[in-house]
């Protein structure tokens, strides 16, 4: 073993059952396991079966970076099943919704 890892500046470590979720819409669940002073951050996203965002989500000033954990994912174009990664530039958009429920990894390089 070597504890001195954790001893590092900047090493942490998170667990989903210690987030309090933000509901940022209803049935949509937001977890952030980490958010750096630049603004970069890294989220877990739970989305209910039949929800969907209400307006474009448009990613800016920087991309997004989704990883589909589970569930079945659409960006208003087609669905992206569990195991399915997604870069979105920034300045490109899209709607997100599920029929039958979804968690997203979400990960903003830049803010």
């Amino acid at each position: 073993m070597y504890p001195e890892i954790l001893e590092q500046a900047g090493y942490t470590s998170t667990r989903l059952a210690d987030i309090e979720p933000q509901e940022v819409f209803p049935g949509i669940r937001l977890h952030t396991f980490w958010r750096a002073p630049s603004g970069a951050s890294a989220n877990l996203l739970q989305m209910d079966p039949g929800t969907s965002w209400p307006h474009r989500d448009v990613h800016d000033p920087g991309p997004e970076e989704v990883y589909v954990v589970s569930g079945v994912f659409n960006d208003g174009a087609r669905d992206y099943e569990a195991g399915t990664f997604l870069h979105a530039p920034a300045g490109t958009w899209h709607v997100p919704a599920t029929e039958t429920g979804c968690t997203l990894f979400l990960f903003y390089p830049e803010a």
